[in-house]
Order: structure tokens, then C-alpha cells, then sequence
């Protein structure tokens, strides 16, 4: 599995906003089209400043997305789940979009996490080039080695532009992805549970 990259820290040198939009131009070019035409002629800066929220997960730091926890959670001990949080991607093969949604479920062992937080670390690992695999466990990793839970489950379920609208051309064909942690790993039963509250 590849590691999480909490923040880049030996960034290569970053090439400036006109690099990226020369570099525009030329696949417009590649493609056959003119980017000096009235449509196209701001498409470039567009897609500069596009890349720039897209990717934003690359710049993203871990620990400040999680932010701290807390203890007060008046003895709970049961499963927190955030289920259904949207998210848009990009496969890294093709740099085609994988729209789909993530389920994130921890056992406490006496600090939770703000429930934002879970669906902001979803957007931080959405937002960089992936494997629908990868990201399902770093988000997993990204809160077990923060929280330090009795055990996290991530179920990610996608749809894959690059299957949808290229090669085999599968319209609708949905991916699904699991990581288990801690009291999940080896578990059905809680496995099982997790799943079902999930299914809803």
C-alpha cells in the first residue's frame, strides 16, 4: 500500500501558472482544436485554476484536518458512523473523475472525532490521483493513527468515468472497496454490523 503523504515536504519544483496553462494549450492542440478560438481562449486559465481545488489534497496536513479530539462522549463505546459522504476523485491512470461515496465507522476507546472531520478526510485523500483501493485504506490508517480507536471500517462505493466513458464503456458499473482495522480486522460479526448499518 502506498503511504499516506501526509503533506509534501521535498516538493519538486512546482511549475508556474503559465507552464500549466501552455501545457493546456498543447493538449488542446493534440486533440484537434485551436485554443486560440473565442471558446477556448480562456480555457487554459480555467483549467489551471480548476486543478488547483481539484488536487487540493496534495497540500492538505493530516493532522489539522482531523483536528483534536474529544473525551467527553459520556461513556459511549458503541460504533460512530458517518455513512453516504460524497466524493469526487480522480483515477490516477486515466485522470478521469470516480464520483461515488464513502461510509466511515470507528469503535472509540474514549475520544471521537468531530464528525466533520471524517468527511473532511475523505475530500483530502479524493482530492489527489487514486486507486479507489488506495484510498479506502488511507483513510482508514489517516484515522486509526490518529484516534487511536478500537478499530475503523471504511466501505467506498464508486462509479469510474474511465470505465464508463472509455475502453470497455461500462455506464453505471460500481466499484466497492473495504478496509477494516483493529476489532473489524478478522471480525465478521462486527464486520456484518457495520455493513448492515451502512445498508441502513
Amino acid at each position: 500500500m502506498d503511504a499516506i503523504v501526509k503533506k509534501l515536504t521535498t516538493e519538486p519544483r512546482r511549475p508556474s501558472q503559465e507552464d500549466a496553462e501552455a501545457a493546456v494549450r498543447t493538449l488542446l492542440l493534440w486533440a484537434g482544436d485551436d485554443p486560440e478560438r473565442e471558446g477556448l481562449i480562456d480555457t487554459p486559465a480555467r483549467v489551471a485554476k480548476s486543478f488547483r481545488e481539484l488536487f487540493a489534497g496534495y497540500h492538505a496536513d493530516i493532522e489539522e484536518v482531523l483536528g483534536r479530539t474529544f473525551e467527553e462522549v459520556g461513556g459511549y463505546k458503541d460504533m460512530v458512523l458517518v455513512r453516504d459522504i460524497p466524493f469526487h476523485s480522480h483515477c490516477e491512470h486515466h485522470m478521469l473523475p470516480v464520483i461515488g461515496k464513502a461510509h466511515v465507522g470507528y469503535l472509540p476507546d474514549g475520544r471521537v472525532l468531530g464528525l466533520s472531520k471524517i468527511a473532511r478526510i475523505v475530500d483530502v485523500f479524493a482530492k489527489r490521483l487514486q486507486t479507489q483501493e488506495n484510498m479506502t485504506a488511507q483513510i482508514a490508517q489517516a484515522i486509526d493513527e490518529t484516534l487511536r480507536p478500537k478499530g475503523v471500517a471504511v466501505f467506498v462505493e464508486a462509479e469510474h468515468m474511465c470505465m464508463a466513458m472509455r475502453g470497455i464503456q461500462k455506464s453505471g458499473s460500481t466499484t466497492l472497496t473495504t478496509t477494516f482495522k483493529g476489532a473489524f480486522d478478522g471480525n465478521a460479526a462486527e464486520q456484518v454490523r457495520f455493513m448492515t448499518m451502512v445498508r441502513g
